[in-house]
């Protein structure tokens, strides 16, 4: 096990800092492993903090630059918290012209959250995104893995309280 005294942080229990221990010691003698590390710790945390990333640097005896580095390069690592619920609105032409942007003002507006942003409650994270391949059913609104088309300001509000 991990001899590190962790550091503190509100959003990693005892049973968060045993699964993190586990993760670092059955990968600290893999070469490159530290891919593996960062998606499994942040699988358990649900986003990378920067305490976390030291710690993680600690265990694997890698320079904190490397660990940082990997970790903000891919675009799967988050350092900041997301959402339980990812809203991705499709903002290609076909979608644009037919009033994503007033769908997604509407959700600004309802959750207090800009593109990009998490609500305070962590209930959902919106990110405009460039295309999600089905311009048929402009516009187009992903939320989890659930694709809703046809959605209008009118409509979206009732489509995203369906997800606690």
């Amino acid at each position: 096990m991990s001899t590190f005294e962790h550091p503190e942080h509100p959003d990693i229990d005892e049973a968060m800092w045993s699964r993190i221990n586990q993760v670092i010691d059955t990968n600290r003698s893999v070469s490159g492993a530290i891919i593996t590390v960062l998606r499994e710790c942040q699988d358990v945390v649900g986003y990378l903090p920067v305490p976390l990333l030291d710690y993680i640097g600690r265990g694997m005896n890698l320079p904190r630059s490397e660990v940082y580095g990997v970790a903000s390069f891919y675009a799967l690592f988050s350092m900041t918290p997301k959402g339980r619920h990812t809203i991705k609105l499709c903002l290609g032409t076909a979608c644009y012209v037919k009033g994503i942007k007033e769908v997604m003002s509407r959700i600004e507006n309802k959750y207090h959250v800009k593109d990009g942003g998490t609500t305070e409650d962590r209930r959902f994270s919106v990110q405009g995104v460039r295309c999600l391949g089905a311009c048929g059913l402009a516009p187009v609104v992903v939320i989890g893995q659930d694709t809703h088309g046809d959605v209008t300001s009118d409509k979206i509000i009732d489509i995203v309280e369906r997800y606690e």
